[in-house]
This record gives structure tokens, sequence and C-alpha cells, in this order.
């Protein structure tokens, strides 16, 4: 009888020893303030002895991007967070066709003053300032602007036209060839005439030279020394002053 007294007690007192701990443990608590710096580890913003509960944190599965993408995400994070205004890098923008320069309107065909000399249907071309002079008398000239010989390619002398050709052929002479090539530029022995022809719509060949006024697949290029020593026209202008000359007229250059 003593025996289960006893066992009768402690199991009262072990019961009342739980629920008082549960109702320790349910009790309510004073708040837990983490501090408003969040560069603080957060473990030590915990006061008291309450220990913090860490939770297993499951990995990312990281998508694998293009690194195109990647970088151009990567700078523009950099970008929103500094603020500035960032041009992008060459690599992230749109490759664009670059741009061909605009003629200068002082190039284009007009008849201006011009005392010469020379008698009128004589061309004068002068390389300094860019510039065919088509004498037509009375002191005056129709002027076309025209582009010359590069740098070590310019020349000065008197010929007359001996050959007129239209949408001629391009035969580069061999010298030009051999110089081209030693750039890495491989010119074709013969191109027939057409709009991709160096020589254009029209050719009127100096003397015995090799040097030709006549058209160009570049008309941007008109105003500057850009030739291995011909005189270049714009197509239209080329074509107008064909149609006005004859073989036999006199060409100077100057």
């Amino acid at each position: 009888m003593m025996k289960k007294t006893l066992i009768l007690a402690t199991s009262v007192f072990v019961a009342l020893s739980s629920l008082a701990e549960a109702g320790d443990r349910y009790q309510n608590r004073p708040p837990i303030i983490i501090s408003p710096d969040l560069t603080a580890p957060w473990v030590t913003q915990l006061g008291g002895s309450v220990q913090p509960v860490v939770y297993r944190q499951q990995r990312a599965i990281a998508v694998q991007q293009p690194a195109a993408t990647r970088k151009q995400y990567l700078f523009q994070r950099r970008v929103q967070r500094s603020g500035a205004a960032v041009a992008q890098p060459v690599s992230m923008m749109r490759a664009q066709k670059p741009q061909q320069r605009q003629i200068d309107p002082q190039f284009l065909p007009q008849t201006v003053a011009y005392e010469s000399q020379e008698k009128p249907g004589t061309i004068v071309i002068d390389t300094n300032s860019r510039f065919l002079y088509l004498v037509t008398g009375n002191g005056e000239a129709r002027r076309y602007g025209v582009g010359v010989g590069k740098p070590g390619f310019e020349w000065a002398g008197a010929h007359k036209i001996t050959r007129k050709a239209e949408w001629p052929t391009w035969t580069p002479p061999s010298e030009m060839i051999a110089r081209e090539a030693a750039k890495g530029h491989y010119l074709p022995a013969s191109m027939e005439g057409g709009e991709g022809n160096p020589l254009g719509a029209r050719a009127m060949y100096l003397g015995s030279t090799l040097y030709r006024i006549h058209g160009t697949n570049a008309p941007w290029t008109i105003g500057y020394a850009v030739s291995s020593g011909c005189i270049r026209m714009r197509n239209e202008d080329v074509t107008d002053l064909y149609e006005r000359v004859n073989v036999g007229t006199k060409v100077i250059v100057i």
C-alpha cells in the first residue's frame, strides 16, 4: 500500500512540474528588438538568453545565362545602383552601319566667275581647291567638285582627252595591284562597267597616261585627296561634263 502511494505521489509531482514548465514556456515575453543597423551581424542583435533558430537554407539552382546577357545584366545593375547615366559599352550596342559623309554644297555643279586666258571649252583642274572648271568664256566657268590624288600621287601638267567611254571597264595597273596586295587588298585583274565599278558612269582618258577624269562608286569622297592620281567626280556630274566636251579637249591640271 505504501509503495502504491509513493508512486502516485511521484506521478502527480511530475505532472505538476510539466504543467509549470509549459506555463512558463508560453507566457508573454517582451518583443525582440532588432537593430536598425542592417549591416550588423543579425545573430548579435538578439538579446537575452534566447537562442535563435537557424533553418537550413536550400541551395538555389543557378540558371545558366549566355555570357553576353549576363554581362549586360551586371552592367545595368551597376548603373542602377550608382544612379549615374553611363554610356553602354560598344559590345552592348546594336551594330550600326557607318554613315557616309554628305557632299559639301560648294562641290555641286554651278556657274561661277572665272577669269582665264584659256579658250572656252578648256578644262582646268585646281587640285588644291578640289575644283574642275570648264571655261565657258565671258569671265565665267562651270565648276564641279572633284576628288584628287592622295599624298604621294599628286601631279600637274597639260594633256588632251584622247578617248571617252561610257560605263568603262576598269583594269587596274600592275603597280596598283601589287601596292594594294601588300596592304591585304586584292584587286581583280579587270572589272566590267557598272554601278560598283570604281570608274563610275563615264571616263575621259588623258593623253597616253594612266590618268582619267571619271565617275565613282563613292560620291562622298568628292572634295578629298583620295585617289591614285585620277580625277574623280560624281556620276551625274561626270555625265554632264562628258556631254559638254569632245575628244581633243585640252585639260590643264594645276
